[in-house]
């Protein structure tokens, strides 16, 4: 399976000229501040005639595919936190679907503890310019539950109950790759507690979250 998507720029001339000419309406009411985080979006981009539409907008392309997720989810019966994240990382279990998507990095890990790579894009980004806040979610969502699944023998599982997190500086392409580390605070026989921060490769925190599991061993 495939997934093509098209995200689309608007055109920054047009926006300027309405926005002089005191224009209302949602591609109007943008400030100058805006429209040079527009500017900025499309600057660096390599542009071919092909890529250009006939709005003067720029089209940018993305193609991903993804494995069937009941075989992933069948693939890992039997095993242990730690051999389904091994399978991942050897390439013996397909990646789940959101980390094609979200294009994540892979996944390192030890005894209660994982981390999730992301190398900021263009498509991550909301309407300021900036990595989703549901992206960096995500990341750190990913790194607190594979660092409780490291835990789990096989036959066992979890599911977030909760996710609290703290934004403390944008992410951008200019960024860099970030990386959110997650370690188990406290495991018990029903619930495990478990952080991550993330991190830009000068050690600069860029979000923190905590997160509880609901442990769900066999009756």
């Amino acid at each position: 399976m495939g997934c093509d998507v098209k995200l689309r720029c608007p055109n920054v001339g047009d926006m300027a000229a309405a926005h002089e000419a005191g224009t209302t309406g949602s591609d109007a009411d943008t400030t100058l501040s805006e429209l040079s985080d527009v500017g900025a979006m499309t600057a660096d981009a390599d542009l071919t005639a092909s890529e250009v539409d006939p709005a003067g907008g720029v089209s940018r392309e993305r193609t991903f595919t993804w494995a069937d997720p009941g075989a992933i989810l069948a693939a890992g019966v039997g095993r242990s936190g730690t051999e389904v994240l091994a399978g991942f990382r050897d390439g013996a279990i397909p990646p789940p679907p959101i980390t094609q998507a979200l294009d994540f990095e892979g996944t390192a890990f030890g005894e209660g503890t994982a981390e999730c790579r992301l190398t900021p894009q263009e498509f991550h980004y909301n309407p300021l310019g900036t990595v989703h806040g549901g992206v960096l979610a995500t990341l750190l969502d990913t790194a607190c539950g594979c660092a409780v699944h490291t835990l789990l023998p096989a036959g066992v599982f979890y599911t977030s109950l909760d996710l609290s997190l703290k934004f403390l500086r944008p992410v951008t392409v200019q960024t860099g790759p970030v990386t959110a580390h997650g370690n188990v605070v406290h495991l018990g026989r029903r619930t495990a507690l478990a952080e991550a921060r993330i991190t830009d490769a000068a050690g600069k925190v860029y979000a923190t979250a905590t997160s509880s599991c609901l442990i769900l061993r066999p009756a």
